[in-house]
């Protein structure tokens, strides 16, 4: 098969490249340019997109003896990722950016472009399996991130390719040594490629400017502080709230309300929540017939719980949990998985967290 491998210019892609012409697809590499300024993004340990990203990946192809190029996406990046990202943080939401990214740039602008040049597939360095056209989690819990790529639909899953699923990251670093490749003991990736010092609150409040209003005390209703907009909060947030509640109990983010400009915080009792509402699921393979049983993720790197799926009049769905959980913000990702402890969690679909509550969503 003809094969585009995007490489980010870390280990996982450079293996990932490496694994597909091992295979004996004839394999051209890609280096996403995101930003029109390539120095606003990340370099060194941080992050990726960055320039010395673009070399690594360069230099990984000239190793492999395959073709490489740079696609300039830093208009769709900015549109559909970092323009998302503002707009929901404004709305009082909280967006996973890498999510949004795999949906809008990896499995879209990248597959489309790549399908009208001819090529059967591409080929990435995500940690998640695929059995078939059905994502699985990856062999190595500690990495998997079948999470992000639940937005993803089948058709966009036939032309995936994912060859590390099936191995630990210490395993990807071994070939990737073995091979002498640079990258071998390259640092992962952290945090958010377009926030350069790493500081998201400043990063917004640069896009958004400031919004000053309430913290509130729920089981007061007393106002115990004022922020400068609530761009700076996510709901389960407990660290960084800048207020003195009266008391030594700690608080949580419970709600944000951005009409108002209101930040409802509250102690660790008030912060659960059994019940989720989304809005409209995508899936990953046939629509499961509802209502069913299931686990769901609610965060990146949270454990999966029990649940019951149901329909809601909307078009969305109400999600049951079997135990409470905190930190479920409207704008994450509802990721259903359907528990198959001999093959790997199959990845069912997804869908953004609406509402959350007690029995309420």
């Amino acid at each position: 098969m003809r094969v585009l491998a995007a490489m980010s210019g870390g280990v996982d892609s450079a293996v990932a490249a490496a694994l597909a012409v091992d295979a004996g697809h004839d394999v051209t590499g890609v280096h996403l340019a995101l930003s029109p300024d390539r120095q606003t993004l990340r370099s060194g340990a941080r992050g990726c997109c960055s320039v010395e990203d673009a070399h690594d990946a360069r230099r990984v192809a000239d190793e492999l003896g395959i073709p490489f190029y740079v696609w300039d996406l830093a208009d769709r990046f900015r549109a559909d990722v970092v323009d998302d990202f503002v707009a929901e943080y404004a709305a009082g939401r909280t967006p996973n950016p890498c999510l949004r990214c795999n949906e809008k740039i990896k499995f879209t602008a990248v597959l489309d472009r790549a399908r009208a040049l001819g090529f059967d597939a591409v080929v990435t360095g995500h940690h998640a399996r695929l059995d078939g056209t059905a994502l699985r989690r990856s062999a190595d819990a500690a990495k998997d991130q079948s999470y992000v790529l639940g937005v993803l639909t089948r058709q966009q899953l036939a032309t995936a390719m994912f060859p590390l699923g099936p191995m630990t990251k210490d395993r990807v670093r071994a070939i990737a040594a073995e091979r002498g490749f640079a990258v071998a003991t390259k640092p992962d990736s952290h945090d958010i490629c377009f926030i350069p010092d790493g500081d998201t609150r400043g990063f917004l409040a640069r896009e958004l400017g400031a919004r000053p209003g309430p913290v509130v005390d729920a089981a007061t209703g007393r106002t115990v502080g004022q922020h400068e907009g609530t761009y700076g909060f996510t709901v389960g947030q407990r660290r960084g709230l800048g207020v003195e509640a009266g008391d030594q109990r700690p608080r949580y983010v419970l709600a944000i309300e951005p009409v108002s400009r209101t930040v409802t915080i509250g102690t660790a009792d008030l912060a659960g929540v059994d019940e989720v509402g989304t809005g409209v699921p995508t899936w990953t393979g046939a629509v499961p017939e509802i209502p069913f049983t299931a686990q769901v993720q609610l965060r990146a790197h949270a454990a999966a719980v029990d649940c019951r799926v149901c329909a809601d009049a909307n078009g969305g769905l109400r999600i049951a949990l079997a135990t409470e959980q905190r930190g479920v913000a409207p704008g994450q990702s509802a990721v259903l998985y359907e528990p198959d402890p001999a093959r790997g969690d199959r990845v069912l679909g997804q869908a953004a967290v609406a509402t959350a509550g007690r029995g309420r969503a």
